[in-house]
């Protein structure tokens, strides 16, 4: 029997819906068990007033770093505002305004890069200062909701791809790290999670019986969304991820990489789960365009027993290690801030030098991540 979601029990949420101005967040993963989208479940049972853009878009039309604008909804004719604005990614109070009510449906992946966890929690803080129920249609966190990997952020280096102290894979589904951040922020929220039924916290996305729905444009496919963890490192990076490609995420590679050489070095790690084929792509778009790549395509081999934050920190020091041209601080992001940092959540990744560097690193990792499954456990709602 498939796991029904939040938007499956939307019956749930009809006290705090019923009469009210109804506005919502969500994207193309907002469906429910029959296909339907949460904006038309939502606007036919009690009516939509707006909805709010996160990154991507509510339609999943916009790239990456794409900035939305304020629009008319096509299908709905329902005004649609932009939380992923150049100046701000935060609700103003205009919007507040057309609202009684905010309803958040998204499907995450379970990644502290990942934007949409923030755009939750800066409309949910916006919402308790402004009075303002927030309810959370939940869904799985599809790695699983029990495996950690990482350590928190550290919050000198907060930005848009890491705003909270949890570490980069965090086992939380979005409704209970909603209820976490509002019980240790005291923002004071009226929180409603309208909570899954069926999801065992060790199921992962495959177990659910759903279909998966991109996310964004360059997490095509759940086996996408189990290596990010680890190869979004390379985003801050002057190697390509594979954006522009047909396997972004699951490739990296460079024109001054030898693809064979890196391959070889990787497999000779023994790394649980995963094996490295050299591959030579060409991306369509963003870095290195138009021009040739050589690098690796990592494959997962066991599902369970890939670490997949280890595997980015060991290719990333391969890489370092074997191509003098590989670099570090590019591109600049926010306000000069290497975005290598923004994603490690501080200056980890630049001062890995050796083998015992990473080590230290992973051991620490996996200290900070220990500490954080006693601290997330209070906040369980599976």
């Amino acid at each position: 029997m498939a796991v029904e979601f939040g938007i499956d029990r939307i019956g749930e949420a009809a006290p705090v819906l019923q009469g009210r101005r109804i506005g919502l967040i969500t994207g193309p993963t907002g469906i429910d068990a029959e296909w339907r989208s949460t904006i038309d479940v939502l606007q036919e049972r009690f009516g939509l007033a707006a909805m709010f853009s996160p990154e991507h878009g509510v339609r999943g039309d916009i790239a990456a770093g794409g900035l939305v604008d304020t629009y008319i909804d096509e299908r709905t004719g329902v005004p649609v505002y932009s939380l992923y604005r150049k100046d701000s990614k935060r609700m103003t109070p205009d919007m507040l305004e057309k609202i009684d009510v905010l309803v958040y449906d998204i499907q995450d992946i379970g990644t502290r890069y990942y934007t949409y966890v923030y755009t939750m929690l800066y409309a949910m803080q916006d919402c308790a200062a402004a009075g303002i129920p927030f309810v959370v249609l939940d869904r799985p966190n599809p790695l699983d909701g029990v495996t950690l990997e990482g350590g928190l952020l550290d919050r000198a280096y907060s930005s848009f791809v890491g705003d909270y102290p949890l570490p980069v894979r965090y086992g939380l589904t979005a409704g209970e790290l909603a209820v976490m951040a509002n019980a240790e922020q005291g923002w004071g929220a009226e929180l409603y999670v309208v909570s899954c039924r069926g999801w065992s916290r060790e199921a992962r996305f495959p177990a659910l019986g759903r279909p998966w729905i991109a996310p964004s444009l360059n997490i095509p496919r759940w086996e996408t969304a189990l290596l990010y963890p680890g190869t979004c490192l390379f985003e801050g990076t002057n190697l390509s991820e594979g954006r522009g490609t047909a396997a972004p995420f699951e490739q990296i590679g460079a024109p001054f990489v030898d693809a064979e050489r890196l391959a070889a070095e990787m497999n000779a790690l023994l790394l649980p789960g995963v094996r490295f084929r050299p591959s030579y792509f060409q991306p369509s778009s963003s870095k290195h365009a138009g021009a040739l790549c050589r690098g690796v395509q990592v494959h997962v081999t066991d599902t369970d027993a890939v670490r997949p934050l280890e595997v980015g920190v060991r290719l990333l020091l391969a890489v370092r290690s074997m191509f003098p041209e590989a670099e570090f601080l590019a591109p600049y992001r926010e306000g000069g801030r290497p975005f290598i940092d923004l994603l490690a959540g501080g200056d980890l990744y630049r001062g890995m030098q050796s083998a015992a560097d990473a080590d230290a690193l992973l051991e620490r990792f996996a200290a900070d991540s220990e500490a954080f499954a006693a601290r997330k456990a209070a906040y369980h709602l599976y």
